[in-house]
């Protein structure tokens, strides 16, 4: 089949609440996994905070109002992260190969799981609340490299949301709102204001909700090593494929390797790998322009003042927390460019990056500056590609009926590069 048939019948058989879902014309199961995290306390919302770890105690230091007359525009604003139910229990899916096996007394064929000996862990991009276009991405991971493959959505992505974020009346009511506040705004749409006015307001949840997205992901691998997963065997081999800014999280959690649970594991960036200030988010599918200016100043500009006003912020910045350094190195560019460099390049046979030349969020320019290094001397393969039809980093693959066979050549030849690495 190809790319877009493939994404045609996959978008169509896909659906989040069943517990499985065959599909035997491409020899492949959908089992939907129910998820409880225990990490929404780090989020805006508690009356009081603490760090386990380090018996340490913090007050309350986000106050939600945003102090605007706008009701479809604060209940997206105000709304207490840590309460939101949708991103403390929810389902993510898991693409396992299957055979089909005819029984010798009915003669009926059934479905039987492949054994496999591992999992790759796919994460997305930034301010994506539809699997669709990662399904065929996961099906040719798993058909090449024979290992199971789980869709793992971040912190407020996915479905993980209210219902409000992906309403698209509701949405056109909060934009509308959002413009009249800020009328010179740029790039904001409704696929793109629930993201953009939360950070806007509050820049600090890119890190809780990064933090939460990490150790939800340390908690699922806790699962699988201690045995208890209900699909995953203990012993599996755990690599990730990662986009855009699934990157950026995916090189943080190889980077701090908590509990020594990815140490050998490998990394296959997509459209990703630079540091922050070296991303251009811009768009209006990911960020608008006041958005993007407001993480950028908090986390560029003003970050050491930040942090005098907030310990619980400095806190997990500091030393005590690897996963908060790592984070702080991929900020900028040439702040703690030494201490990142070094750890990249003690991961540099794990990684393989592919940029795409005409992306201009992910430049190819700037992959190759993060990950070989200031001077180009870590040995972290980069490789740049072009594609014959017009893409672009949200669409790399366009599911348009005229450019079926570029479309099918080009998905191949990326997928090709990911599963040497993965194999």
């Amino acid at each position: 089949m190809t790319y877009l048939e493939i994404y045609n019948l996959l978008k169509s058989k896909f659906y989040l609440q069943a517990e499985s879902i065959d599909i035997p014309e491409l020899k492949v199961q959908i089992i939907n996994v129910p998820f409880q995290s225990f990490n929404h306390i780090l989020l805006p919302g508690e009356d009081t905070y603490h760090c386990h770890e380090h018996n340490l105690s913090f007050k309350k230091v986000y106050d939600l109002d945003s102090k605007h007359n706008s009701p479809h525009l604060n209940k997206i604003i105000e709304i207490p992260d840590s309460k939101i139910e949708e991103n403390v229990n929810f389902n993510y899916s898991i693409i396992t190969p299957i055979e089909l096996k005819r029984s010798k007394k009915s003669g009926k064929e059934k479905i039987v799981r492949v054994k496999t000996k591992g999992v790759i862990i796919l994460l997305h991009g930034l301010n994506e609340k539809d699997w669709s276009k990662y399904l065929p991405w996961a099906y040719k991971l798993m058909e090449l490299t024979g290992k199971q493959i789980i869709l793992f959505p971040i912190t407020f992505h996915m479905n993980r949301t209210p219902p409000e974020w992906t309403d698209p009346r509701f949405l056109r009511t909060a934009n509308k709102e959002r413009k009249t506040i800020i009328p010179n705004i740029a790039n904001s749409s409704i696929a793109n204001i629930a993201l953009s006015a939360r950070l806007q307001f509050y820049p600090q949840r890119f890190l809780w909700s990064g933090l939460q997205s990490y150790y939800d992901i340390i908690q699922l691998l806790r699962e699988i090593r201690s045995g208890t997963h209900p699909i995953i065997k203990n012993k599996a081999s755990i690599d990730f494929f990662a986009y855009s800014v699934g990157s950026f999280l995916a090189n943080i959690l190889l980077m701090t390797n908590s509990y020594n649970y990815l140490a050998k594991s490998k990394l296959f960036n997509f459209c990703g790998g630079p540091t922050l200030n070296r991303m251009n988010a811009a768009s209006k599918y990911i960020l608008d322009s006041e958005a993007n200016i407001a993480v950028y100043s908090f986390y560029i500009e003003r970050l050491d003042e930040e942090l005098k006003k907030d310990e619980r912020l400095k806190h997990y910045f500091s030393d005590l927390h690897p996963v908060g350094k790592y984070f702080r190195s991929m900020l900028e560019f040439h702040r703690m460019q030494e201490f990142r460099e070094k750890r990249f390049k003690e991961l540099n046979k794990r990684i393989f990056a592919l940029a795409l030349k005409k992306d201009f969020v992910v430049p190819p320019i700037e992959v190759i500056n993060t990950l070989r290094g200031n001077e180009k001397k870590i040995p972290i393969k980069v490789k740049v590609m072009d594609f014959d039809y017009n893409y672009d980093h949200v669409v790399p693959f366009p599911t348009q009926k005229k450019l079926e066979k570029e479309v099918d050549k080009s998905f191949n030849r990326v997928f090709r590069y990911a599963a040497k690495l993965l194999k």
